[in-house]
């Protein structure tokens, strides 16, 4: 390969070959739909010119998916110095476990040594210079890429992803200082048309579900209206939801005013109250739907009209998309997923303990097609609630980062499941003296569980208990929890006392009594 060049990766066996000859290789796994993937991969050819030893190779993860698999990769970016179409790529996106773009995995000695999740450049240039090597023998390694070889609009453009996936160290290498004018900047913005929305992307392509349904009803009005991407600007993104007293996007102002996110929007479109207020405000209606006189896509709630399908198929996916409050279209099964970003959704689900149905879009070609017509959405998974499009993959991980994920299923009525550490801290404050056992007061199933109980009746000590032998769950997360491996455990008013010796100790010394009383 020549120096200073990213080669597209096409099948398994060309990395392995690639690989196999033991100088160092960084792999990109990347794809289309992500921005903040091409903008990393901006970075990456920079530093491929600064580093004409290696192998950068690029793989499009969803389509090289058993090379995903093979290397676990969970978001995107993710490198491994080659550049891979991830979609494309689906035998290799598998064999690497890549659920997220970008990602990055590295070789050294046709091992992989290290790996990267996300966009953050100047951790990238680290990592090559350190599996690399220094750029001339004996001087540090000090990448073009993080300075003026990138360029400035690179370097600026990255950034913004950066921030939003909270890199502090890109943030230190390339922020060029934030002024104390926040609030008069969001006065502004919000100031800047008379209706503006504060979106997840742009009118023309939205990057989540509940931006595209009130970009769908601004549509409907026929109102001309100003956006900002907030996925752009984190400053604006975190200072708009204090500025404003409202925690999710999207966000909607009309002559300066916060009308709301899309619920409200949806409510006061569907009882004509929507177009009362842009009437009494004296917003100009007309039949191009944005200020910047550009064409909004979007139908029925926000959902482009499914042209092209008939009404059976539109039908039947609407049947589908309401079936459950929670529905996730996916690659094969929760318990089976067949690509990474789909195992990443349900991971994130299970991790929020939310209850939700699935549908295997590989089992149905019909839904699998007719799905990305109807909800304007091109890739899997896709995340429905309430009948809503989410989004995928990303749209979700990053929800669930900034914590807009617990928002939103709050606001929608969703109800989580109970932690394994809140259910923990209930069973142990169920009572003052707390005894998790083996077995019961009256039938203890282990000699250490039995001398706890005696030495509690013998004291005259009231106390709770609750066997660990009946729920495996709670024994486990217990150990963790309390940072005690064994049983049994004595808790009090909330407090580890501890186990068998401990508790026989304090009563041989007579202080028993008094320290679960005091």
């Amino acid at each position: 390969m020549v120096g200073g060049s990213v080669k597209d990766v096409q099948s398994k066996g060309e990395l392995d070959n690639v690989i196999g000859q033991g100088v160092p290789v960084i792999v990109h796994f990347w794809a289309d739909w992500c921005e903040a993937s091409k903008q990393m991969d901006q970075v990456f050819s920079h530093l491929s010119t600064d580093f004409p030893h290696a192998h950068f190779l690029r793989v499009e993860a969803e389509e090289q998916a058993e090379i995903s698999e093979a290397y676990s990769i969970s978001a995107v970016p993710y490198f491994v110095f080659f550049k891979v179409e991830a979609e494309e790529q689906a035998e290799i996106s598998e064999a690497y476990s890549i659920s997220a773009v970008p990602y990055f995995v590295f070789f050294k000695d046709g091992k992989p040594v290290d790996t990267l999740e996300g966009a953050d450049p100047a951790n990238l240039a680290n990592k090559v210079a350190k599996v690399v090597g220094s750029i001339k023998p004996g001087e540090p390694a000090a990448p073009a890429s993080l300075g003026m070889a990138a360029g400035p609009t690179v370097l600026e453009t990255v950034q913004e992803f950066a921030k939003e996936n909270g890199s502090s160290q890109v943030e230190n290498q390339l922020t060029s200082g934030q002024g104390d004018g926040l609030e008069k900047r969001l006065q502004q913005l919000v100031g800047s048309h008379p209706v503006i929305l504060f979106m997840k992307g742009s009118p023309e392509e939205p990057k989540c579900g509940f931006s595209q349904k009130v970009v769908g009803i601004l549509k409907e009005e026929k109102v001309k209206f100003g956006s900002f991407d907030i996925l752009t600007d984190s400053e604006v993104r975190e200072g708009l939801k204090r500025f404003s007293n409202w925690p999710t996007f999207p966000q909607l102002y009309c002559k300066g005013e916060l009308l709301g996110g899309c619920d409200i929007a949806i409510a006061m479109h569907k009882s004509g109250e929507l177009k009362e207020v842009f009437r009494d405000h004296g917003i100009e209606i007309s039949d191009s739907s944005v200020a910047k006189g550009t064409e909004i896509g979007g139908g029925k709630g926000g959902i482009s009209e499914p042209s092209g399908l008939s009404a059976t198929v539109a039908s039947r996916i609407e049947g589908l998309i309401n079936s459950s409050p929670v529905i996730l279209f996916m690659k094969g099964k929760p318990d089976e997923p067949k690509c990474g970003f789909s195992r990443k959704v349900v991971d994130i689900l299970r991790e929020e303990k939310v209850d939700f149905e699935s549908f295997d879009i590989l089992t149905d070609d019909e839904v699998r097609q007719g799905l990305k017509v109807y909800s304007n959405w091109s890739s899997y998974p896709q995340l429905y609630i309430k009948g809503e499009l989410l989004g995928g993959s990303d749209i979700v991980l990053e929800m669930q980062k900034t914590g807009e994920l617990k928002n939103v299923l709050s606001e929608k009525g969703i109800t989580q499941g109970e932690s394994l550490e809140d259910r923990l801290k209930k069973l142990i404050n169920s009572s003052p003296v707390m005894l998790f056992m083996k077995g019961t007061p009256d039938a203890p199933r282990c000699g250490f569980s039995s001398k706890v109980v005696n030495a509690l009746k013998e004291e005259g000590v009231g106390f709770g208990s609750f066997d660990i032998l009946s729920d495996e769950e709670v024994r486990q997360g217990l150990k963790t929890f309390s940072n005690w491996p064994t049983f049994p455990q004595l808790y009090y008013n909330g407090e580890l006392i501890g186990g068998c010796d401990i508790v026989l100790e304090l009563r041989n010394n007579g202080e028993l009594k008094s320290t679960l009383s005091d």
